[in-house]
């Protein structure tokens, strides 16, 4: 598999494994009393699951971003000559 795909999906996995710890965090501290809500509201899991599955989106997408930007200082450099072009 090459190498740019393994990276996209390696990215993508541990995005969504953190918006699922963070939508979890969010659920056991009852920001906002989602506990409540998911307990004791038919089709609550439902409601878990979207905001498990739209935090893993948009932390896939960071996790993805900052991989790709921080790539971009790993090239090699090309030799910085001055002067005129040696034939």
């Amino acid at each position: 598999m090459p190498h740019h795909i393994r990276l996209y999906i390696r990215d993508c996995l541990l995005g969504f494994a953190l918006g699922t710890i963070f939508s979890s965090v969010l659920v056991v501290f009852n920001v906002a009393n989602l506990q409540h809500l998911i307990d004791n509201v038919q089709g609550g899991w439902l409601a878990f699951f979207l905001l498990c599955f739209f935090h893993g989106i948009v932390f896939s997408g960071v996790q993805f971003a900052i991989t790709v930007m921080r790539m971009a200082g790993t090239e090699p450099e090309e030799d910085d000559v001055t002067g005129p072009p040696q034939p």
